[in-house]
């Protein structure tokens, strides 16, 4: 064999070139790279006429998580530009190929020129083009951590507030603008684009109080996180406050670690978007089972390309419900059964296609297999509420809705078939009470018992 005229060391070189590869490569397609976070929370601005209360708590309560989750986390509050700088250098510091990056920032943001920017403690601002001498682009941040050569890239900002200085521009853009990423990036903002979040009055930011308990349910991807979170705001604020997801990730990436490979493919799919003119101002939808179509709905169409995995079939079984097709819904939700057992999801949606359908004892059996899969799984436990209800069996209903509700409190559909349950046992108040909160929380929600055929 002829011998490169680099000797030994060239060899050496390639091979340890070829294994940081093969490193990262393993990392980037498990999900399961070393994990950083930078955790800022800023709270006291002299243009302020006090601190923010909330920023620090929620900066503090958000790492304390994120190192229960196997993070490496920095926690900095109330930096000056300087210190944010020095901050940030240091982050890009700790990435390395392959890894998993996390920013938070709670405080002020502010857009111009259609890119947003994060504002240290001491930003003097009086123009537009002060907001770009002190304060820091959200996408210089993620460019860095790109560079670094951070596979994932996850940002958490709670920064849609109204300040006191974007109130002296002319024409100001009120909260941020929408993020241009790169590949690989997750991010949620506390507001939608040019919105502002919802001010609390107990210290604690809703958006933050519902991320981590997203955070802490077991088994969520984080998109399912970030896209329960933003269902569960939505819904605690009435459409108030609803907040922005964007993702380009191309893997799966979860806050505490990679599933096992037994759970890959029977982790449910994302909650879905659902069109605005069909179910009122916001997202109502659970999130992880169908919903009856709304009057009038646009129907969705099922995916172009052909379903191969279990997770496909209960993607388009998914769709198929969404529109009402029922019998399709059901074929699909029986294939991911048949090509995956333990496929949770496909058999509380099959249950509550059955349950929809008038074939309440079936969709118990489905409703008892996908429970015992998943002890905690809210949206079980209210399909089969649903069954029971339909078949006159209140007491039960009403066992399987207190505990759908133990999980998910503000989950309207389980707040009414609890309600209509203990009105058929002659709980008027109770029930009256039950029925006026649900309604609050969705409005279209009697529509889709009506649907159900329980009234």
């Amino acid at each position: 064999m002829r011998q490169s005229k680099f000797g030994l060391i060239g060899v050496a070189a390639l091979v340890s070139v070829l294994g940081v590869a093969a490193v990262i490569a393993e990392a980037q397609q498990t999900g399961s790279g070393p994990k950083v976070a930078l955790v800022i929370g800023n709270a006291t601005y002299p243009d302020d006429n006090k601190p923010l209360a909330e920023p620090v708590k929620d900066a503090r309560a958000l790492a304390d998580e994120l190192r229960r989750d196997g993070f490496d986390v920095v926690v900095a509050e109330d930096l000056t530009k300087q210190k944010m700088r020095s901050e940030i250098d240091g982050f890009k510091a700790k990435i390395k190929p392959g890894a998993a990056a996390l920013l938070f920032f709670s405080g002020y943001g502010i857009q111009t020129a259609k890119q947003s920017y994060l504002i240290p403690v001491d930003a003097q601002i009086w123009t537009e083009g002060e907001v770009k001498r002190d304060g820091i682009s959200i996408e210089s941040i993620l460019s860095a951590m790109d560079a670094a050569g951070a596979s994932i890239k996850v940002v958490i900002l709670d920064a849609a507030r109204r300040n006191p200085f974007e109130r002296r521009f002319r024409g100001y853009s009120a909260g941020l603008a929408s993020l241009n990423a790169p590949v690989g990036t997750l991010a949620i903002y506390s507001a939608a684009p040019d919105k502002v979040s919802s001010e609390s009055n107990d210290g604690r930011s809703l958006f933050v109080t519902e991320l981590l308990k997203e955070m802490r349910a077991p088994k969520l991807s984080a998109e399912d996180v970030f896209n329960h979170t933003r269902v569960n705001v939505s819904r605690a604020s009435r459409n108030e406050q609803v907040p922005s997801v964007s993702s380009s990730l191309t893997e799966t990436f979860n806050f505490a670690g990679a599933p096992p490979p037994a759970a890959a493919e029977s982790r449910p799919p994302a909650p879905e978007s659902r069109p605005s003119a069909s179910l009122g101002p916001g997202p109502t939808a659970p999130p992880e089972r169908p919903k009856a179509p709304a009057l009038g709905a646009k129907k969705e169409s099922p995916p172009a390309e052909p379903a191969n995995s279990a997770e496909d079939f209960n993607k388009r079984g998914r769709t198929y419900a969404v529109n009402g097709d029922y019998a399709s819904a059901d074929a699909d939700f029986s294939e991911a059964i048949r090509r995956n057992s333990k496929y949770a999801a496909a058999f509380n949606n099959r249950c509550w296609t059955r349950a929809v359908m008038g074939q309440a004892e079936d969709a118990i059996a489905d409703c008892d297999q996908a429970i015992r899969l998943r002890v905690d799984y809210a949206d079980a436990f209210d399909s089969r509420g649903l069954a029971y209800l339909k078949l006159g069996k209140f007491d039960r209903a009403i066992a399987d809705f207190d505990a759908a509700l133990r999980l998910r409190p503000k989950q309207a559909s389980s707040l009414y078939g609890r309600g209509l349950s203990e009105l058929k046992k002659g709980q008027t108040s109770a029930g009256n009470a039950d029925l006026a909160e649900a309604k609050r929380i969705d409005p279209g929600i009697v529509q889709e018992y009506e649907h159900y055929g329980v009234e």
